[in-house]
């Protein structure tokens, strides 16, 4: 006999959940709730729990246990990584003091549990894609991130439900592309996941040099600004893929790295360079930021403010005497 699960997922929220543990959001951004992650050490809120979904979602990076997001059951397995899914089971419900019944076991629960690389958003269905150009929130969110002119050939925009228990739907919207894996992508300005099965994203260019990144922004801001350069592209959509990654690169001539200054982009470098010593560690075009994306968000905001202080210049009428 074990915990139901489905019990626990139903009674237990993860902001109690949290608040029990003695964590407090840092802040609050449309409906989501951003948190300093438990699961390592950061200075910026970066942990996102949704708590209407019921899900949450660590934007800064993969942690000890390989889990990035999921519901309350995957966030007790990050935080009380490596105890067994029955033991976390018991912690969540005891932290809580939540009432559990108890089903027959099917499987093994004293092994532990496979780490989950990714958020699947449960009860989901995609209504509508479109090619980009007809939202305006998820135009803005695109051009804020300074990749508006290269997404369009590779995004289109996803309109998709998430039905709760008593089959109550809420309608949301999103950037997508789509991975090797049929799964879809999502990213907005308020959260980021994946609707269907998580995998990498692979785009075919010339056959003997690869480019490999970290994220899809971080990728589109690359060919912004490499428009003419045409390798094969590949796309971990998370760094849980570095060993299939490395699998896949070794078979280039040529292959480029961009992955982000931060602990586990630095780590999963250390980790390709170290299989495929051919391979180039290319992150030292953005030194002075994290990633890519940052880097060319702030090349754009530079030229925009050249481009006005111009304007502004071009347009003074100066008095002229002699």
């Amino acid at each position: 006999m074990f915990l139901n699960a489905n019990e626990i997922r139903e009674k237990v929220s993860l902001v109690d959940l949290l608040g029990r543990l003695g964590y407090a959001p840092a802040y609050k951004s449309g409906k989501e709730l951003f948190y300093l992650s438990m699961l390592r050490e950061e200075k910026t809120a970066s942990l996102c729990v949704n708590e209407q979904l019921g899900l949450w979602y660590d934007h800064g990076g993969p942690n000890r246990s390989g889990i990035k997001g999921g519901n309350v059951i995957d966030l007790g397995l990050a935080y009380w990584f490596p105890l067994s899914f029955a033991e976390v089971l018991e912690k969540i419900k005891d932290t809580c003091s939540v009432e559990i019944s108890k089903t027959p076991a099917q499987r093994d629960l004293t092994q532990k549990s496979r780490p989950r690389i990714a958020v699947k958003l449960p009860n989901y269905k995609i209504e509508e894609i479109k090619p980009l150009g007809s939202n305006p929130a998820i135009t803005g969110y695109l051009q804020y991130r300074g990749v508006w002119e290269t997404a369009t050939e590779h995004l289109k925009e996803i309109y998709y439900y998430i039905e709760d228990m008593k089959k109550d739907r809420k309608l949301f919207f999103t950037a997508g592309w789509k991975n090797e894996n049929g799964g879809w992508e999502v990213r907005n300005k308020y959260f980021k996941g994946c609707l269907g099965k998580k995998g990498m994203s692979f785009i075919q260019g010339e056959d003997n040099r690869l480019a490999v990144f970290e994220g899809y922004l971080d990728f589109l801001s690359w060919k912004h600004e490499q428009a003419l350069n045409k390798p094969t592209v590949l796309i971990l959509n998370s760094l849980s893929f570095i060993s299939a990654a490395i699998d896949r690169a070794s078979k280039f001539e040529v292959v480029d790295v961009f992955f982000d200054h931060d602990q586990s982009g630095k780590q999963a470098t250390k980790q390709l360079l170290s299989a495929i010593p051919h391979a180039k560690d290319r992150s030292d075009l953005y030194n002075a930021y994290n990633d890519y994306n940052e880097k060319h968000m702030a090349d754009q905001a530079s030229l925009f403010r050249m481009k006005t202080s111009n304007d502004v210049f071009k347009n003074l009428k100066v008095g002229f005497s002699r």
